[in-house]
């Protein structure tokens, strides 16, 4: 009798043992299902990391961009090109507003030593937009800046420098974001014209007081709004409509004016 228990008891064990076992493998092959809501929330926040990682289609153009001629201030491509980008966000602005209240102007003038004289591009505009030379990146960001912050916009214009047109258009154009860039009139040949003795230079400056800063000729603002397989196109305030010029060319004028470029997001 007392063999018999021992014998059922030792069986029970074993079959405890084995159960147990079958059960933790089981477990392991198959995990817990996740609470109510969470297989939901993971699953949107996957899609959601898949489309930001989609690519940009291979032609976009953005519609519905007002282009402004650019004929009252003969040089003032840049505040043109600011003025189009902010209203095609859905800004109200305009480009008397822009240069009345935002865009800072240092002269380029004559010293009483013979010597020209006049900022850094890259820290002021230069000269007016009448008859100046312009400004470049870093400077215009950061008067859109004190814009985007007196409208109360949670948006921000970022200067950027060497990101090539092809990567601007695959993260922004493609994407319905126009993007300012620097280039050429009629993506015409740039050559060294003017220079002058560097007299105001802020954080952004590649040159220090007393330096040479030079002008080039033919140095243009435009907002990129467009591509496709053989060109790029340009809300052109010079031509007073949308521009379309070709890819290598385009990519070419762009290098040579420093890659330069704004976004607003």
């Amino acid at each position: 009798m007392k063999r018999k228990v021992l014998f059922i008891a030792v069986a029970a064990l074993l079959i405890a043992v084995i159960t147990a076992v079958v059960v933790y493998n089981l477990q392991s092959k198959n995990p817990v299902a996740p609470a109510a809501g969470e297989g939901e929330t993971a699953a949107s926040e996957k899609a959601e990391e898949l489309t930001e990682r989609a690519p940009a289609p291979d032609e976009y153009l953005i519609e519905g961009v007002n282009v402004i001629p650019q004929v009252e201030f003969k040089a003032g491509c840049e505040t043109y090109a600011c003025t189009m980008l902010l209203q095609t966000l859905g800004f109200d602005m305009d480009e008397h507003l822009f240069l009345d209240k935002y865009l800072e102007i240092h002269w380029v003038y004559w010293g009483d030593d013979g010597n020209r004289y006049g900022p850094d591009m890259y820290s002021s505009q230069a000269g007016d937009i009448e008859g100046g030379w312009g400004v470049y990146c870093t400077a215009m960001a950061k008067y859109m800046n004190r814009y985007l912050s007196d409208v109360k916009s949670d948006k921000k214009a970022t200067a950027m420098e060497g990101v090539p047109l092809p990567e601007l258009c695959e993260e922004y154009v493609g994407r319905g974001i126009p993007v300012m860039v620097w280039a050429t009139t009629w993506m015409m040949e740039p050559y060294e014209k003017d220079s002058w003795i560097v007299d105001y230079v802020d954080e952004n400056a590649k040159t220090e007081i007393g330096d040479t800063f030079t002008w080039l000729q033919n140095e243009h603002c435009l907002v990129l709004i467009g591509y496709d397989a053989e060109n790029y196109y340009f809300a052109d305030s010079c031509a007073g409509d949308i521009s379309v010029f070709d890819r290598e060319l385009s990519e070419l004028r762009y290098e040579q004016l420093g890659m330069q470029s704004i976004v607003v997001v």
